[in-house]
């Protein structure tokens, strides 16, 4: 098995590319080692890894978010934690984790009653333009709400901390969004 290694714009985080499918669909955050004992082996197993504070799947990437532990000593063994469990064809999901998009996202959506048309559109324009590209980075953006022409975005993976994602969400989505949304007047981290 040979996994690929990522850089991300976030220098606190790498990808991991195990060139296999790592999630079906949606997303899964873990950001303790409690909740991805109960949630999912995969991410108990690179928790459990001095050093590592958050994990983050998409699709085909494992996305591994360190603290102050320098890279060189901590990719030998999320390398390994990969492979290993890949090799013993456990799932990287325990069963009835309930895994969804908006697996992490805490809290209701949240807009003004009239504006459904409006979060529509965003919400259409977040999963077609934006979300790919983030993913790209090993990250994940998605729609919180909007009120009074700001769109409220919650960002995970690579995204949650980095250090560009201020000009990704002012110069980036903001701008697209304003462009084919002209209600819209601000995007915020949510």
């Amino acid at each position: 098995m040979f996994i690929q290694t990522e850089s991300t714009p976030n220098p606190q985080t790498l990808k991991f590319l195990p060139g296999r499918v790592v999630l079906e669909s949606g997303t899964a955050e873990f950001l303790d080692a409690a909740d991805a004992a109960a949630r999912s082996p995969l991410a108990a197993r690179l928790l459990a890894i001095d050093g590592v504070t958050s994990v983050f799947f998409g699709y085909d990437f494992v996305t591994v978010t360190r603290d102050a532990t320098e890279w060189p000593h901590l990719k030998p063994a999320i390398l390994a934690g990969i492979m290993e469990h890949f090799m013993s064809s456990q799932p990287v999901m325990a069963a009835g984790s309930g895994i969804a998009s908006g697996d992490s996202d805490s809290g209701e959506e949240f807009f003004e009653p009239g504006d459904e048309s409006l979060v529509a559109t965003i919400k259409e324009l977040i999963e077609t333009r934006v979300r790919p590209a983030v993913a790209q980075d090993g990250g994940d953006i998605t729609f919180r709400g909007f009120k009074d022409g700001v769109v409220f975005l919650n960002m995970r993976g690579a995204c949650a901390g980095c250090p560009s994602s201020t000009a990704t969400l002012k110069h980036g989505i903001e701008n697209l969004l304003r462009h084919f949304v002209p209600e819209v007047e601000a995007v915020e981290a949510a």
